[in-house]
């Protein structure tokens, strides 16, 4: 699930660190709409990824993710922390090929996945 927790983060765009949590800026990112415009949605992972120049809000993702996955997301906000599992629900259903991409950068070994595992389960996602 911290593979997922990660994930989700990656279009929830958590931010920079705010004392305990990272920034808040971008918790009102619609992620419904990020989902739905290829363009907007491919520009994100190809920052995730090293393919592409990056948005602020997605350099800031990328630059946390990481730590957040090491940490489960303990710094996350509430919105960051739903809109990682929408994300994650929504990558893991439809979108798999980049899952396992995004899985593949920042899990090379499966370790988080499966650290993880038991709580992506416990909110319906089947990593």
């Amino acid at each position: 699930m911290m593979a997922t927790k990660v994930l989700v983060l990656c279009c929830v765009l958590a931010g920079v660190l705010a004392g305990e949590k990272y920034t808040s800026k971008y918790d009102n990112i619609d992620l419904d709409e990020l989902m739905q415009n290829e363009r907007l949605f491919n520009a994100h992972v190809n920052c995730l990824l090293d393919m592409g120049k990056c948005t602020p809000e997605a350099k800031e993702l990328k630059d946390h993710l990481q730590d957040a996955l090491e940490t489960g997301c303990s710094k996350c906000t509430e919105a960051q922390e739903k809109g990682a599992a929408k994300m994650i629900n929504h990558l893991v259903n439809e979108k798999k090929e980049i899952w396992e991409k995004l899985c593949a950068k920042y899990d090379p070994t499966g370790k988080w996945r499966k650290h993880y595992e038991e709580r992506a389960k416990k909110e319906g996602i089947k990593l």
